[in-house]
Formats: C-alpha cells, sequence, structure tokens
C-alpha cells in the first residue's frame, strides 16, 4: 500500500540523517548530565551553573556532584571553585578532577596558564571539548553540570549530540537583547531533542543598599514572557547583588559561603 510505501521511505530517510550523527553514548560512572547555557555572554551563566552544582549537593549530602567546564576560550570555574594546579593522571590515563567544596570539577583552565590566551581553531577545540567529556575519571556521580559557552555553536551541538543530556536550563538577563538569543537557546535544544528545564532570570533587580529602592536596570519581567510564550517554566529569579559577584570572585560562591542570605 501506499502507506507502508511511505513510511519506508520515511524509515530509510531517517536512518541515512542518523548516520552522519555521532552516537549518544553516556559518560562513564556519570548518572544524569544538565547543561546550564545562555545565549548572550556575560548573563552570569557560569555564576549560575557553580552555584546550581552546589546547591544540588546542599540539598541531598547523598548526592555526588561534579561540575564541567565547557568554556574553552573563557574557563571561570577554576577562580570561581577556588581550585588551581594539573589535574593527576590515574593508572588508565584519565585526568582526576580537582575537588573543592564537595564538588570535582575539570576545566580547561587547568590545563593551560591563567593568563595564556586559548587561540585555537574549531577542530582543536571540539577535540578539547571530547577530552573533558571522555577522559575523566568522574568516579559515580549522580549529576554532572556542565557550564556550556556563549551561543548556540559547535561545542552546544556536540556536547548535545554526543551525550545523553537530562536537561538543559537557560540563563538571561531581562533585556530584550539577551532575550532575543536565549530563544534561540531553548530553540536549539529543542531541535536536537535536549528537554529544557526552564529559564533562569539573572540580573532582575537591583537594590539600592542606602534606601532599599529597587530599580529593574535590564528591565522587568522580560525572562517571565519569554518563559510564558514557550511555555517553559521560570526556574529562579536572581537578584542583581554585590555579594553573588563577590563571594564568586573570590572563589566563595553565595550558596556554600551564605546559605541563609536572600541572594
Amino acid at each position: 500500500s501506499s502507506s507502508s510505501g511511505d513510511e519506508a521511505l520515511r524509515d530509510r530517510r531517517a536512518r541515512i540523517l542518523a548516520r552522519g550523527l555521532p552516537k549518544q553514548k553516556p559518560i562513564e560512572g556519570v548518572k544524569q548530565v544538565v547543561v546550564v547555557a545562555s545565549g548572550k555572554g556575560g548573563v552570569g551563566k557560569s555564576t549560575t551553573a557553580v552555584n546550581i552544582a552546589l546547591a544540588l549537593a546542599a540539598n541531598d549530602s547523598t548526592k555526588e556532584v561534579g561540575l564541567l567546564d565547557a568554556d574553552i576560550y573563557g574557563p571561570s570555574i577554576p577562580k570561581m571553585m577556588n581550585l588551581k594546579g594539573n589535574p593527576e593522571l590515574t593508572p588508565k590515563n584519565l585526568m582526576r578532577p580537582l575537588k573543592n567544596y564537595g564538588i570535582a570539577c575539570m576545566s580547561m583552565g587547568f590545563l593551560i596558564e591563567e593568563t595564556a590566551p586559548v587561540v585555537w581553531r574549531g577542530l582543536m577545540v571540539m577535540s578539547a571539548i571530547e577530552k573533558l567529556l571522555r577522559q575523566v575519571d568522574w568516579g559515580q556521580l549522580d549529576y554532572l553540570v556542565i557550564d556550556m559557552p556563549p551561543g548556540t555553536g559547535d561545542v552546544q551541538l556536540s556536547v548535545s549530540q554526543n551525550v545523553p543530556i537530562a536537561g538543559a536550563v537557560i540563563v538571561s538577563t531581562p533585556q530584550d537583547v539577551a532575550l532575543l538569543d536565549a530563544h534561540k537557546g531553548a530553540e536549539m535544544f529543542r531541535k536536537v531533542h535536549v528537554p529544557v528545564l526552564g529559564l533562569v532570570q539573572n540580573m532582575s533587580v537591583f537594590q539600592c543598599p542606602k534606601c532599599k529602592h529597587e530599580t529593574h536596570i535590564f528591565g522587568a519581567d522580560g525572562v517571565r514572557d519569554l518563559a510564558k510564550n514557550l511555555g517553559l517554566d521560570i526556574l529562579g529569579d536572581i537578584p542583581l547583588h554585590v555579594n553573588i559577584r563577590e563571594t564568586c570572585d573570590s572563589g566563595q560562591p553565595v550558596v556554600i559561603s551564605q546559605p541563609q542570605s536572600d541572594a
């Protein structure tokens, strides 16, 4: 019949298209992978990723959590997690993550000098990502939080197509130019069949420490409106607060250093 013929044709097309895609393979020892992404740089994605990893561990002390810095050009996890040094190698030639606050961390920042620029083309970046994903002895992790670079490029596609991802968290400020890119980020994950867990609205409001007056520096509720349009949840609404910035810069993220604070 024509319907079975159409079905066979669709199956054949799907097989041909799938040939060009890498096979998704779980990371050894890792149960769930959560990616933290943003369309635009400078919206506080790494800060959010670090504090999510610490919060997952703080909420349940039986859970083992890891943090992977997938930003090859601008790795910031070493500074935020107060970690320095080179990873040791296991007898199987795998890199051992560096640990602080109970979180196993891996970053390009551990493999190069702190001020050295990474002047690489795409293929070298992809090779580095493959090593950070596959040549690390993560032990047994319940969650691996991956801090993605900004944008919707090679790294995002490569990670999404190589590793089964439990979900993506999109971080954005309420500013229109950031929201445009956050929308693209959410659509990209949908296209590669990664569930978007929801959006985080960062730097949503600034409260003057003296008079307590609130100012929406980047606009109000832009991420909430975007979430409504996309049918997604708002996972958090984070103020623009000096403590959040200072604690990450000093390598003592707010979740660990000020767990009772509003921030």
